[in-house]
């Protein structure tokens, strides 16, 4: 993929739990045009600032079968000219999956995973440790990978926002209503502010 195309997106809203959008069964992509191609363009340039490795198009208010992710990119910091301190995204390898169907799923990898619609939030999430994933590209031509450890963790995660499912809802009873009331509150906190 044109690294460049990534750089000329925008930068989307990223929908916090516990939104409705969150909770949505997202349908498949049926039209593959630039329309689309410039969803996933500003969903890439939405992750990489953010940053985060996987962004599903329902974080993006988008109810359609699609998540952007690179396990591969890395931050460097730099100077500008103006003396202030930015980072700059290097090593980027953006993947895009529309439709995406897993098919196979052996043994199991614990990861710590986190969320950019639960920010804050970190916990152990036990997931397949290795994935067989059928998706579409861009231009809707049918694909097959096969992906292990944290890439298979990263897939899962985001293929479980397309179904409605965030990783909290993965954990204990327990941990789930610690981390739904600390987001509640937390939401109602900076909802009362001015």
């Amino acid at each position: 993929m044109d690294l460049n195309y990534i750089d000329e997106g925008k930068i989307l809203k990223i929908f916090t739990y516990p939104s409705p959008i969150l909770k949505k069964i997202a349908t498949n992509v049926e039209v593959f045009d630039d329309e689309l191609k410039e969803l996933c363009r500003n969903m890439l340039t939405t992750m990489y600032d953010a940053p985060g490795i996987g962004l599903a198009a329902p974080q993006v208010g988008i109810s359609k079968r699609i998540f952007v992710m690179d396990v591969e990119f890395d931050r460097k910091e730099v100077t500008a000219a103006d003396g202030q301190t930015k980072y700059e995204i290097v090593d980027r390898k953006p993947l895009i999956f529309i439709n995406p169907v897993i098919k196979n799923k052996e043994g199991q990898f614990k990861y710590e995973e986190g969320c950019l619609s639960l920010p804050g939030i970190y916990d152990e999430v036990t997931r397949a440790k290795k994935i067989t994933l059928e998706y579409q590209d861009l231009e809707g031509n049918k694909k097959e990978i096969e992906a292990e450890d944290l890439f298979a963790v990263c897939i899962q995660h985001e293929n479980d926002h397309l179904d409605g499912v965030v990783f909290i809802e993965r954990l204990s009873m327990l941990k789930k209503n610690f981390f739904h009331k600390k987001l509640v509150k937390r939401k109602k906190m900076y909802s009362d502010s001015p």
